[in-house]
């Protein structure tokens, strides 16, 4: 199932807090306390308190968390590169160097 939510307008903070009240509803979906969650995740209970609280959370806990709640598959389509709108851009992605570091 695909999001419907357009996060283009948001700040990072209202980015943060949305999937930090998602986990929190995932995780009462499934009748978990937070310690529980922690437990099975090996994320701090302190760490996901904090999650919950503010949407504050490491990467990598964030992974976990995700992992626990089995969404890890969420992650997929995070900064894919867009499909080519036609076949002259297809090509010239193709033929295009690829860089080894950025220039800027």
């Amino acid at each position: 199932m695909k999001s419907t939510v357009a996060y283009s307008f948001w700040t990072p903070e209202e980015v943060a807090r949305d999937l930090a009240g998602r986990a929190r509803q995932a995780r009462l979906a499934r009748n978990w306390k937070q310690s529980t969650l922690a437990e099975r995740s090996g994320v701090t209970l302190a760490s996901l308190r904090r999650f919950e609280r503010t949407g504050q959370i490491s990467l990598n806990n964030l992974l976990k968390v995700s992992f626990a709640l089995g969404r890890l598959g969420d992650f997929g389509p995070l900064l894919q590169v867009p499909e080519a709108g036609s076949v002259r851009e297809l090509e010239a992605r193709v033929s295009m160097p690829k860089p080894k570091r950025g220039t800027r």
